[in-house]
């Protein structure tokens, strides 16, 4: 109890009697009056960034190679099958002749519009992962000039999506205010993803509750799996164009596989104890039947693909956001199924 408390004191900092130690510095060499400054260690990030996008090195890629071959000799048969076509149609009459032109014509203008359809769609999912790749980046060595470069990218991103023309409003007339690189990421993120994430949730929440009612009243196991490949397809497709990816069907191929990835690298489909524990606290094992039980397993599993399709599509890490949880989303499911029960 013999300590007392400095009084508050003014001072400068080039002051003869202020010296600057660290922490674990021996302070008995003071003179006495002299003030002693200890700096405080530089903060540093809380946990490590989630990356699961960030693609892994390959190298020459057969399978590439193969398919992009076989897709030239197809094409090559194709066209050489209509030459003989249109050229056997004149030989017969002029007129079928010049009809089969014709028809060749239209097919070639669709063809080369679906081709370039899908290279957009794929240009827009490259677009996303490496806006997402590059926010990572940022974040971790809060680069104020690429995080201007980011926000540019991310708001010509944005710009086609109406419900986020007020947030784009205000992250562009804060987005000065703001020094530190990481800082501006993780404002984007509050003021662009905050609209799209709360959207995106609904879309998981309802694929999963038509997923766990129609499998539950669904006579035939077939009926099942088809139903819920579907669902799961609808739902990736609406929440890369919620995000802005637009994919065409080369994309959802892509797509899909990074999904699959996502779920692989993140602990597969399995459903989290916590869940498994919550549903028997609930004693719906015993209240529920077999079919119900089934139906809310397949809800949980959409839900849980869902979840990797937002990480996957959503341009920006989950920093500043809480990440969308497996388990508020089967307490919904829950709910939902005692609300039919009673």
């Amino acid at each position: 109890m013999t300590d007392r408390t400095r009084r508050p004191a003014t001072f400068r900092l080039d002051d003869p009697h202020v010296t600057v130690m660290d922490a674990d510095e021996d302070a008995g060499r003071l003179a006495r009056g002299a003030i002693r400054i200890t700096p405080e260690p530089e903060p540093q990030l809380p946990v490590a960034l989630d990356d699961p996008l960030r693609p892994a090195r390959k190298g020459f890629g057969w399978g590439t190679l193969f398919w992009s071959a076989l897709g030239g000799l197809v094409l090559l048969g194709l066209g050489l099958g209509a030459t003989n076509l249109i050229r056997d149609l004149f030989a017969i009459n002029d007129a079928l002749g010049f009809l089969g032109l014709g028809l060749a014509g239209l097919v070639s203008l669709a063809l080369v519009v679906i081709i370039a359809r899908e290279t957009l769609g794929l240009a827009r999912l490259a677009t996303i992962e490496k806006l997402h790749i590059r926010a990572l980046d940022v974040i971790a060595s809060d680069d104020r000039t690429e995080s201007r470069a980011v926000l540019a990218d991310l708001l010509t991103l944005a710009h086609k999506n109406p419900r986020l023309a007020r947030a784009r409003t205000a992250l562009q007339a804060h987005a000065g205010e703001i020094i530190d690189g990481a800082d501006l990421i993780r404002l984007a993120e509050r003021e662009l993803m905050s609209p799209l994430d709360i959207e995106a949730r609904r879309l998981v929440s309802v694929a999963a509750q038509r997923v766990s009612v129609v499998t539950a009243i669904s006579p035939r196991a077939l009926v099942d799996m088809l139903f819920v490949a579907a669902a799961a397809i609808r739902l990736v497709r609406q929440l890369a164009h919620l995000y802005g990816g637009r994919p065409g069907t080369l994309g959802m191929i892509r797509l899909l596989r990074h999904v699959i990835s996502h779920l692989a690298i993140t602990g597969g489909m399995a459903a989290s104890d916590s869940v498994i524990e919550q549903m028997l606290g609930h004693g719906l094992a015993a209240k529920l039947s077999q079919r119900l039980g089934e139906g809310i397993l397949n809800g949980m599993l959409t839900a849980r693909l869902g979840l990797a399709a937002i990480d996957v599509t959503r341009p920006l890490p989950f920093t500043a956001l809480p990440r969308p949880q497996l388990a508020d989303l089967a307490k919904d499911l829950l709910r939902k199924k005692d609300k039919d029960e009673s």
